[in-house]
């Protein structure tokens, strides 16, 4: 039986990490390639996964890092199943009077662009039938939170461009879903690095959450990512932006 092949971007830690972890865990023959910019943790999950996972160290936003990827997949398996894209950033957090056109352009490159490119060059190994495209989007793609304008619009970018893919290309789906308030480096960045560009209100729901135990251990939505690429995209909702905890995700 030949190995269903899963490209997974941010793979270094949280939900990245979660992803890989739940994927090999609930398909003895699926493989992972991921890409990361960090070394040390690409090659723990090696260790970890042996030849379940294969790795590349780089940068979403280079070409070349993804081109050795997807060639990487290619060359030693003959095919792609799915692909998760996770990979993503907050920074820029400012309101909107303040803004760094520059820092935005960098957001965007890595939330929106990359994600543009890998779908672009990952379709004539993706165009049969039941190949995903599992886009990690957020929130704050459809909810406003102060400061937060060029990680929301790039999220809502995301969520279209889903939509657009899923219309254009038949033979694949594509869903983009958000995966809640997870305990990851972004949190700690929120409470300890942006809360003086965010109301007090605002930083006051990141910091209660974590102290009140109530954010998501990353294997949460982990698993349901994991479970997107390795079951599919149900068809009610390819094309379309979800939660983690959509009742209609429930039976993957």
């Amino acid at each position: 039986m030949s190995p269903k092949v899963i490209i997974v971007t941010g793979v270094s830690r949280g939900i990245g990490r979660a992803i890989v972890n739940k994927i090999i865990g609930l398909n003895s023959n699926a493989v992972v390639f991921g890409i990361a910019r960090t070394s040390a943790p690409l090659k723990e999950l090696k260790s970890k996964h042996g030849e379940k996972f294969f790795y590349i160290v780089g940068d979403v936003t280079n070409k070349s890092d993804v081109k050795k990827l997807i060639t990487a997949a290619i060359d030693k398996f003959g095919r792609l199943d799915s692909v998760v894209a996770n990979a993503g950033v907050l920074e820029p957090v400012a309101e909107v009077g303040k803004v760094d056109e520059e820092a935005w352009k960098r957001l965007f490159d890595i939330n929106f662009f990359s994600i543009v490119s890998l779908v672009q060059s990952t379709l004539p190994f993706m165009e049969n039938t039941n190949r995903n495209y599992v886009f990690v989007s957020s929130g704050a793609s459809v909810k406003a939170y102060f400061g937060w304008a060029a990680y929301s619009a790039s999220k809502a970018a995301l969520n279209s461009f889903a939509m657009s893919v899923a219309n254009e290309k038949p033979k694949v789906k594509t869903i983009s879903v958000a995966p809640g308030v997870v305990d990851t480096q972004m949190q700690v960045d929120i409470r300890e690095k942006y809360g003086n560009e965010m109301t007090t209100e605002s930083l006051k729901r990141f910091i209660d959450l974590h102290k009140n135990g109530e954010l998501l251990d990353s294997d949460v939505p982990g698993e349901v990512y994991a479970k997107l690429a390795v079951n599919g995209i149900p068809d009610e909702l390819n094309g379309k932006y979800s939660r983690y905890n959509d009742d209609r995700l429930a039976s993957l």
